[in-house]
């Protein structure tokens, strides 16, 4: 048995499952699970998604936020001067 008819073959069964197990269907199940198929092996294939890096289960560095540095305030010169 090929990948294809294997395939087509699990498709049917989901299918058959999916409907409630009815009888004297299988014909329109085939049909379908062909179609499924082919649809499958014509899409494209995905493109394997990278795992992100595994995390360290040490506690994260402490990050202080630095502190506010205070500008200095404009002196007001006296009126007149």
């Amino acid at each position: 048995m090929s990948v294809d008819e294997k395939r087509i073959r699990e498709f049917a069964y989901q299918i058959w499952e999916s409907e409630g197990k009815p009888a004297g269907q299988e014909e329109r199940h085939w049909d379908m699970a062909r179609k499924l198929a082919e649809a499958e092996s014509l899409a494209p294939k995905a493109t394997p998604r990278k795992k992100p890096a595994a995390r360290s289960k040490e506690p994260a560095a402490v990050v202080e936020k630095p502190a506010a540095v205070k500008k200095p305030r404009a002196v007001k010169k006296p009126a007149g001067g």
